[in-house]
């Protein structure tokens, strides 16, 4: 019987994650990742080399699956931070594997560096344009806007509801909100 290394795969990075999510790059083991997917650890040697670059595809895949499923919107950051925050709603494990990343490896991946710059161009052209609010540089508003997205599943001690959601987006709307123009001299808006 022919072995499915596509599967054989899936399982890994399935397994992977978990193990990531839970115990970091230092206290994974590879071990577990191969007992848990079902597979030979040498092939996780084999298809990824070793756990630290087993790691970077296991965030990589994470940040692509994010990308797809919330896609960066400059001209409505308050919609872009309500589903981020429901992203990471839907699974927790994904800002444990963040955290594990920012403890573990503080500087950003060139994936990472380059879907930052992309972000901050599109902030910049929207703020250039009146879209949003230019008050503060691009950079500023960006690490801000994730920042709210994410401050829930950092720092709070019960699960996130809608009413946090809502909190997250309001916060941004006042961020990122263009100032209204006043209208007629007597400082009507």
């Amino acid at each position: 019987m022919a072995r499915d290394s596509s599967a054989t795969k899936a399982r890994i990075l399935a397994a992977a994650f978990d193990e990531f999510a839970e115990y970091g790059i230092a206290g994974a083991r590879v071990d577990r990742i191969a007992d848990t997917a079902g597979a030979n650890k040498r092939m996780i040697y084999v298809y990824y080399g070793n756990k630290e670059q087993l790691f970077d595809q296991v965030l990589q895949e994470a940040m692509e699956q994010g990308a797809e499923s919330v896609p960066f919107d400059a001209e409505n950051l308050p919609a872009y931070a309500g589903a981020v925050f429901d992203h990471l709603t839907a699974d927790p494990r994904l800002m444990r594997l963040v955290m594990w990343k920012r403890l573990e490896r503080p500087t950003a991946t060139t994936p990472e560096a380059e879907a930052y710059a992309r972000k901050n161009t599109a902030l910049k052209e929207a703020q250039q344009t009146g879209r949003v609010d230019a008050t503060h540089d691009a950079s500023d508003v960006l690490t801000l806007v994730v920042a709210l997205a994410q401050a829930w599943f950092t720092t709070a001690t019960e699960p996130p509801t809608p009413a946090h959601r809502a909190a997250v987006v309001d916060a941004v709307t006042r961020l990122a909100e263009p100032p209204r123009r006043a209208v007629g001299g007597d400082g009507a808006r």
